[in-house]
């Protein structure tokens, strides 16, 4: 009997789900439309397993397609009575009788005492939610779980979000925690950390697949315009906004269209969860900062960043790889906050001066400061930054992350690998220090 399911990457090879049985593993590897399958040993392969913790009520499940919610829903609820609206015959029959899912329910109560309901993309019949709302009053031992790749439908329409009752959950890309001693920080920061896309055997055509098809697909789907060359226009202008403040006018002029629409457009990149922003800090503020409304803007993913991003004669490559590397941090704290943080909230924070710290992770049991340099060694220069933070909220702990290979304290500020830094992402303790140390 198949009783459970999990991705992984073979060396050289596209992504396999595996079904165990007994103790083998039927491999299916998708090649295009073709399928071929192969058995393997449990030595002969490496599993990913999600570090997303599974939650005993009910959750919405967002994020970006291809992220693995799917997969990994399979793998934690195998019991679950799944109903996958991307199917298009489901969409129609729900769309046109949501009350079946109350029929079908009932019917699960009958042999199972608290069972779990997945309800895969519910922004296509957000109907559906009036339903739960009800099923969930008068059978609370049910378990729903809805998942979705866009939130524009749920959080923009005047839809039923059980009143509160289900959490919001979001599944990112890979971690390095999770990947193992398979993660490698060039191919991450080349090829992002996106499961659909690791492992492929051409990576980079695998980007611009999943970017050009899936996003100007999605955007025809959901409805938002009639036209998509302005937003696939605004998608590679708006790269030259990541990991900094956009400027809505200047891509508004470039895009050729007026600033509102821009504005639009960057709502719908977050409501499509492939972006996110960065508020800025201003707790206790002892300095001038520059406007709080001022957020950055980062892709959720650097292989959708690095895909994105026009290349130039005049770019310089130091540059790219700088915001790659930042981008990597920003999505890997984003994602750290959300599993594990409890409460934690990511930040940056900037004066009007210019002093910048790309970071700033505010928590109930503490304050960080983060700086990412892609450079092979520290300078004093690089740390004025957390220096001046510092001076501000003398509690706050102060890193810096960078290239090199060696953990450092300098001026009192602990200075760490790149690479290190994001393995040890993987629970509640940001990182793990002894107890016994002090800085100098």
């Amino acid at each position: 009997m198949i009783f459970r399911s999990s991705t992984l990457v073979l060396k050289g090879n596209f992504k396999i789900v595996l079904y165990f049985w007994k103790e083998k593993l039927k491999c299916c590897f998708k090649f295009g439309r073709i399928f071929q399958s192969s058995t393997y040993k449990m030595d002969e392969i490496k599993i990913f397993r999600r570090l997303l913790p599974p939650s005993l009520n009910s959750f919405f499940l967002f994020g970006p397609r291809g992220t693995g919610k799917t997969l990994w829903l399979k793998q934690t609820f195998p019991d679950a009575l799944k109903i996958d609206l991307l199917q298009p015959e489901n969409a129609r029959l729900y769309s046109a009788n949501p009350e079946r899912l109350r029929d079908l329910t009932l019917g699960r109560l009958v042999t199972q005492p608290s069972p779990v309901v997945v309800i895969d993309e519910i922004q296509r019949v957000p109907q559906l939610l009036d339903v739960i709302h009800s099923l969930h009053e008068s059978h609370p031992q049910v378990q729903f779980i809805m998942t979705g790749s866009s939130a524009r439908k749920i959080r923009r329409q005047d839809v039923n979000l059980l009143g509160g009752r289900a959490s919001w959950r979001t599944m990112h890309p890979f971690l390095a925690a999770e990947m193992g001693p398979q993660f490698q920080l060039s191919q991450a920061l080349q090829y992002g950390m996106l499961p659909v896309i690791w492992g492929q055997r051409h990576p980079a055509d695998a980007l611009k697949s999943y970017v050009g098809t899936y996003l100007e697909e999605k955007v025809k789907h959901e409805g938002f315009f009639r036209h998509v060359e302005p937003f696939a226009r605004f998608l590679s202008i708006a790269s030259f906004s990541h990991g900094s403040i956009p400027n809505a006018t200047y891509i508004a002029r470039e895009c050729g269209v007026s600033q509102p629409t821009a504005q639009t457009y960057f709502e719908i990149l977050k409501d499509l969860l492939i972006s996110f922003h960065v508020p800025l800090f201003s707790k206790r503020a002892k300095r001038v900062l520059i406007s709080a409304n001022r957020m950055k803007f980062y892709y959720a993913d650097t292989g959708i960043y690095r895909t994105l991003r026009p290349k130039g004669t005049f770019d310089r490559p130091e540059e790219i790889e700088g915001l790659c590397l930042e981008g990597l941090v920003a999505q890997h704290l984003r994602a750290w906050c959300d599993y594990f943080g409890d409460g934690t909230k990511l930040y940056y924070w900037r004066t009007k001066a210019g002093v910048e710290v790309d970071f700033v992770l505010d928590s109930p049991n503490g304050l960080w400061a983060i700086e990412v340099k892609h450079s092979d060694v520290v300078r004093r220069e690089h740390l004025s930054g957390l220096r001046a933070f510092g001076k501000d909220y003398p509690e706050a702990q102060q890193l810096f992350i960078y290239r090199g290979h060696e953990t450092l304290v300098v001026d009192s500020i602990l200075c760490l690998p790149c690479e290190d830094f994001l393995r040890q992402l993987k629970g509640p303790t940001f990182l793990k220090i002894e107890p016994s140390f002090t800085y100098p």
